[in-house]
């Protein structure tokens, strides 16, 4: 895959460059010295748990740009949840959106009903916990939410989001979104104590009927290169905890630990740190320890996270006076797929000495386990799930998700069981099943050189993967369901239920 980005060529006289040379940089020293640099990154506000149990009230409501929005109070932002294992999350969901929705959604009418879902927690599936099923608010009502945080719930970066079938893509494409940290990981990677930390949220951000379309697409330098079949214009940028294309502050040969989320509602991001590699500590909230303890860290050039992939890895600052960014890669996904260009999320510019969030040392003892998914990956798929769709809707089994549906799969509760994802149509789909991670295997009949533990798995476009379901947690019993994590799909029928039994 080839890819470009524009190289910016001055074609001013000598005077009138270097003066508005300086002038730019006189502009710039002057933000410097008034501590203001121009689109500094911080990470979001936070919450961390007191007593075992972190609590708190979010609101659903329309933000000064007319978007849908959560309020935390008073202020449209979604912050950061920081737990312990054996931590109890308690959440009073308000929905104050307008009982006539301002924005149009997949399946009309909009009701501007709304809940949440703990992406990738492994919690129960039944109210008051991760329930996106029965769990609904309409405007004016409120839900009233406590998971409980198994005492042996691996560590890592999770996310929150909502999930009201049929209106989640124009609701997590406005931003409702934000992070969740379960604490622990240096546990498992001893190296990451006392390393500066960012938590990094990616969201894409509409160009449709934005007047600053035009202003958005060049600063981000969004390419026009054809990466794929797509015949459509892009209509979106990325942005990075709510900003575009902001700075990210680290100094020559800093060691820093990013924890970043594809908060994006239907994007995929391939993550590319110019001149610098990751060293991936953990993947969708999964360590790599916890089931490969003597391999507990991989190295990569750049990272494919679909919508809802979370990446955990260690960067190193580039030498002084290089300029780094950090780019997706344009993301071919396929001839009916939407388009997927490459552009800069972020620059990388040397840190100042400003303090920063450390990943803190604890006393915890990494939990390892012990799983051989090796027998069951030499039976046949126990069950075969594949993605259709027509100017129709879309399909999981040739079967559109209705709210009264019968679970499609039962699973049994102390197993692991062989899935097969089939991808017979023309445009990427990323499978994501609540409650569970598996192990990805093999992609299109060939063995991964890497597999990895994921809950949300790119499958190819006219292609499959092939996975291995762990339903070994007791706490998941219930009814629960996996989808396209393109949003807009599984609003319009991408769903199916699955019981935990």
């Amino acid at each position: 895959m080839v890819w470009k980005l524009p190289v910016l060529r001055f074609a001013f006289v000598p005077r009138i460059a270097a003066a508005a040379i300086a002038v730019v940089a006189a502009v710039f020293c002057s933000l410097v010295l008034k501590g203001k640099p121009p689109g500094l990154l911080s990470n979001p506000p936070e919450l961390r748990a007191k007593h075992h149990t972190l609590s708190l009230t979010l609101r659903a409501a329309i933000a000064s740009d007319g978007k849908n929005s959560f309020y935390f109070h008073g202020q449209p932002n979604a912050p950061t949840l920081r737990l312990f294992p054996g931590d109890q999350l308690k959440i009073n969901y308000v929905n104050d959106l307008p009982a006539k929705a301002k924005e149009s959604c997949a399946i009309t009418p909009c009701m501007d009903m709304t809940n949440l879902h703990f992406h990738g927690l492994t919690v129960s599936p039944d109210a008051p916990q991760d329930d996106v099923l029965d769990m609904m608010a309409m405007p004016g009502q409120m839900l009233r939410y406590t998971a409980q945080i198994p005492k042996d719930h691996p560590p890592g970066l999770y996310w929150y989001h909502t999930h009201p079938h049929g209106e989640s893509h124009r609701q997590v494409l406005d931003g409702m979104s934000g992070a969740i940290v379960i604490e622990g990981m240096e546990s498992f990677f001893p190296p990451l104590a006392g390393l500066p930390e960012r938590v990094l949220v990616v969201r894409g951000r509409s160009l449709v009927n934005d007047p600053q379309s035009t202003d958005l697409k060049n600063r981000v330098h969004l390419s026009s290169d054809v990466c794929g079949a797509e015949p459509e214009p892009p209509e979106e940028v990325f942005t990075l905890n709510g900003s575009v294309r902001p700075q990210i502050e680290i100094a020559p040969g800093e060691r820093q630990f990013w924890r970043l989320v594809n908060a994006s509602a239907d994007r995929y991001l391939d993550l590319q740190l110019e001149g610098q590699t990751f060293e991936v500590v953990a993947m969708d909230g999964m360590p790599i320890a916890l089931h490969d303890p003597n391999h507990r860290t991989r190295s990569a050039n750049h990272i494919l996270l679909p919508p809802a992939g979370r990446l955990e890895a260690i960067v190193t600052g580039p030498a002084a006076g290089m300029p780094r960014r950090l780019i997706s890669r344009c993301v071919d996904t396929g001839p009916d797929g939407d388009p997927n260009p490459a552009m800069v999320v972020a620059d990388i510019v040397p840190r100042r000495a400003r303090s920063m969030p450390k990943v803190l040392e604890s006393s915890r003892k990494p939990d390892l386990k012990a799983l051989d998914p090796a027998a069951e990956e030499k039976v046949p798929p126990r069950f075969i799930l594949t993605f259709t769709e027509d100017k129709k809707g879309f399909y999981i089994n040739g079967e559109k998700f209705t709210p009264d549906a019968a679970p499609m799969v039962r699973a049994k509760i102390g197993t692991l069981q062989h899935w097969r994802i089939v991808n017979p149509t023309g445009e990427l789909h990323p499978m994501h099943i609540h409650q569970v991670h598996f192990l990805a295997y093999a992609e299109n009949d060939r063995l991964k050189a890497e597999p990895m533990w994921l809950d949300t798995v790119n499958v190819p476009y006219g292609g499959s993967v092939d996975v291995i379901m762990d339903f070994t947690d007791p706490v998941i019993r219930g009814m629960s369901v996996f989808h396209c994590h393109l949003l807009n799909h599984e609003d319009k029928g991408m769903m199916a239920k699955i019981l935990f039994e």
